[in-house]
């Protein structure tokens, strides 16, 4: 039999009963629908797991905040506290086990200037040999604070905004590396003795991180030890009352920052902190509820398809089943015409593998579909799972992601399907004696 006549016939055959043909093709939609989007939640969270890890600073490290919230058990917000972070608590979380690194953190605004044209800037500062262990960027130009010089001033790739004039009309692109460029602080006024003069840096030692889409892109870093000697000088041009406000910047810390070994360490960690009594927090503890929730989705989905799938099987095979019951004769026409058993089994298994591709595709189209609206309106169901542990914005998050393989695999699995079920009803069908096919009515 030419290939020809075979899908003639058995797209024919598949036509003459579309009913039946439709009804059994749906089963095998959903059950790729499933697949899909099975596959396509777990894709989109593990690839939402990696931009978050990204923008927040990591899944292995922890900060401690010196406003801290507090939740209940069912992960409620219950209030806010304050916690002092001194060197003391430093070096205490330092002598934990798995604590690879840990430094103070310091936050606080700045101004640059550069002649009559102004800018903001956040500073933080850290212990400069910790950087390594935070992953810092990479360098366009200039180099890190080291032992032996710890002046640099490590500028993130987007943490200077264009100069403005002092009445806000003109803006202008400053090239710190070429231009003269001073920081001041101005949190408070210079003291009104003129023997004092306002404080003021020439940003001399200067590098500049290369783009990252991390934390680091929005921020100055400096070295804890240079920091503090700067600020001092700072606080020297203050009068008492405000120098005594302003010092205590140097004396409780805004975060303590802290590196584990391992990923697996890090819950521990966080429980020998709170023993201590202080709230820490790492991306861990908010990423885990909308992993956990995408994988009770996933599972449904997935018991879901698989049953469907099953279900998909039996009835394409009671569908060949019920045609070679109703084609008996056509099949004993066909055996004195001269077409062999294997002819007549490629027939009944391209008619079952059609109603499989044809499943897949209508699937697969679906799939996307699905995978459009699970990201357009998801947001509110994967709140809801999470019981509200997850406190970041999920409006722009993509809990659908369907890679370049998907498709294909989907399609694969529904034509293997497809044969699967056909092989026996096939089988079946060579084994009808030609004679007694003729014998048949109708």
């Amino acid at each position: 039999m030419k290939i020809s006549d075979l899908l003639k016939m058995g797209l024919k055959s598949l036509f003459r009963r579309k009913t039946r043909t439709i009804l059994t093709t749906l089963g095998v939609v959903i059950g790729s629908l499933c697949i899909i989007i099975t596959i396509s939640i777990g894709n989109g969270v593990n690839d939402n797991f990696k931009q978050l890890v990204m923008t927040q600073g990591g899944l292995t490290t922890i900060n401690v905040n010196s406003y801290a919230d507090v939740f209940d058990e069912d992960g409620n917000w219950v209030n806010s506290k304050e916690q002092t972070l001194d060197d003391n608590l430093v070096d205490q979380i330092d002598t934990i086990k798995h604590v690879r690194a840990v430094s103070p953190v310091i936050q606080t605004s700045g101004m640059l200037y550069s002649g009559k044209y102004m800018t903001w800037i956040n500073i933080c500062a850290m212990k400069s040999d910790t950087f390594d262990d935070f992953d810092f960027p990479a360098l366009q130009y200039g180099a890190f604070p080291t032992e032996e010089d710890n002046t640099p001033i490590v500028f993130g790739a987007q943490s200077i905004y264009q100069f403005y004039d002092s009445s806000y009309r003109k803006q202008v692109t400053i090239d710190i590396q070429k231009q003269r460029v001073e920081l001041k602080f101005q949190q408070y006024m210079p003291s009104p003795d003129k023997k004092k003069k306002e404080f003021s840096l020439p940003l001399k030692n200067i590098a500049m991180m290369e783009q990252s889409n991390t934390e680091y892109d929005g921020s100055a870093y400096v070295d804890m030890d240079y920091f503090k000697k700067i600020y001092e000088k700072y606080c020297n041009t203050l009068s008492l009352q405000d120098r005594k406000q302003a010092i205590k910047v140097l004396q409780n810390y805004s975060t303590i920052k802290l590196n584990v070994d391992n990923i697996n360490n890090v819950e521990e960690v966080q429980n020998k902190i709170e023993d201590m009594g202080f709230q820490s927090y790492s991306m861990i503890q908010y990423l885990l509820p909308l992993k956990k929730a995408s994988e009770n989705i996933q599972l449904i989905l997935l018991v879901m398809g698989i049953i469907v799938m099953f279900a998909s099987a039996i009835s394409i095979a009671n569908t060949m089943v019920m045609s070679i019951y109703e084609r008996t004769k056509e099949i004993g026409v066909m055996k004195v015409l001269g077409c062999t058993i294997s002819d007549i089994r490629k027939l009944f298994l391209f008619e079952a593998a059609i109603i499989g591709l044809l499943g897949g595709v209508i699937g697969i189209i679906f799939g996307y579909v699905a995978s459009f609206l699970i990201n357009r309106y998801g947001a509110p169901i994967f709140s809801t799972l999470m019981s509200g542990n997850f406190t970041g914005d999920m409006t722009s998050t993509k809990f659908s992601i369907i890679p370049y393989y998907l498709p294909l695999m989907s399609l694969g699995i529904s034509i293997c399907v497809g044969l699967v079920s056909g092989y026996f009803p096939a089988r079946r069908a060579t084994k009808i004696k030609a004679i007694e096919a003729m014998k048949t009515e109708g």
